[in-house]
């Protein structure tokens, strides 16, 4: 059995450095997790990002700020939970454009040794998944673009309509 997570990742990136700024992951069930890091250091944001991510993010006193540290364990209590009632499950994270997403994940726990055994090494990516199934049309994106938690829901509309198209007709 198959556990999918699908997620999204803001982040500050100059060439050398990947610095978190906010996740957002839902499963296939609907359950949500949203978190903003206390760490990130702003002054390194080009001015896209000060103004697309940065400026949207909720008030400093929302409890979706957290310390890194905070959102590794939060992050790895809710990957790991469904597994706690069912033994033999997998998890399989997604996201569109999965390799930047995954670093910025991976390193929640440092270097990639540190990743937990229950969380996976890689993410599968949405983006060639809809290349491989023929490019099915796919539901339009919320106009809050470049939040993390929006556009982890809009990963799993993208999923479910991607699953549809590749799903054998009536016989």
């Amino acid at each position: 059995m198959v556990y999918r997570y699908f997620y999204d990742c803001e982040f500050i990136e100059d060439g050398r450095l990947i610095d978190l700024v906010s996740i957002g992951v839902v499963d296939e069930q609907g359950r949500e997790f949203y978190a903003v890091s206390t760490e990130f250091d702003a002054t390194h944001a080009l001015p896209w990002v000060r103004r697309n991510v940065l400026d949207r993010l909720p008030s400093p006193a929302d409890p979706a700020w957290r310390s890194r540290a905070r959102i590794r364990s939060d992050l790895y209590d809710f990957l790991v939970a469904p597994l706690r009632h069912s033994p033999g499950e997998e998890l399989e994270l997604w996201a569109w454009y999965a390799a930047y997403d995954h670093v910025v994940l991976a390193q929640l726990w440092g270097a990639m040794p540190a990743l937990p055994r229950e969380i996976p090494r890689f993410t599968k990516d949405l983006r060639q998944r809809w290349d491989d199934v023929g490019r099915p049309p796919l539901p339009a994106a919320e106009s809050a673009r470049h939040d993390a938690l929006v556009d982890a829901r809009h990963n799993v509309a993208r999923w479910q309509a991607m699953t549809a198209a590749a799903a054998p007709g009536p016989v």
